[in-house]
């Protein structure tokens, strides 16, 4: 019996996508041997409600210049056309569904899975997925009823200090990829 695909959910604001989700989606990628990231932009983050982000359109489209050359990375818009906030537990049970032979994960940051209990039905999302959790430094502690998985490393990158950066005039910045800080330059994002 052939083994099942191995599909990683990174779901996130991505306003704007920067180096250090690509990295973690590659290193991700890389210590599981994953078939496939799926990239899914929410539409309004539940954490985020006192900002409203770039487009649902722009944002699939940085996504998808930030993962140009990268054959397992998938943008999949499909928290863009649900109602009210994304609940991950929901988007899990929808690609559950769609994908009913595949072994699901979740990646996240440290800072997520130590906010994980104060999620939407968060035991609902740990029924479907295994955990992929991204350690700064931190050693993120296993939590009953969710299958964890470790991995090391880190950037610096933050998509709240890009925007600042862009709304301050600079049309390039590090934590970019080119690509992408072309997009922001020519649809004139994160300007005041």
């Amino acid at each position: 019996m052939p083994e099942p695909r191995k599909i990683a959910l990174f779901g996130g604001t991505f306003d704007p996508v920067h180096l250090g989700h690509i990295q973690l989606a590659t290193l991700a990628q890389d210590a599981l041997r994953l078939d496939e990231v799926r990239f899914l932009p929410c539409r309004m983050s539940p954490h985020k409600t006192d900002s409203t982000p770039a487009s649902g359109e722009d944002r699939c489209e940085m996504l998808r210049l930030a993962t140009t050359g990268l054959p397992w990375a998938v943008v999949d818009d499909f928290e863009l056309h649900q109602p009210g906030p994304s609940y991950s537990y929901q988007t899990a049970e929808a690609m559950a569904g769609r994908f009913p032979e595949a072994r699901l994960f979740w990646i996240m940051g440290f800072d997520q899975w130590s906010a994980l209990p104060r999620w939407k039905d968060p035991e609902r999302l740990a029924a479907l997925v295994e955990f992929i959790v991204l350690a700064r430094g931190e050693t993120p502690q296993p939590r009953a009823g969710c299958r964890l998985h470790v991995i090391a490393g880190g950037h610096p990158a933050s998509a709240t200090a890009i925007r600042e950066s862009v709304s301050n005039g600079e049309t390039t910045h590090p934590w970019l990829d080119p690509k992408v800080a072309e997009w922001i330059a020519a649809k004139g994002l994160y300007h005041p």
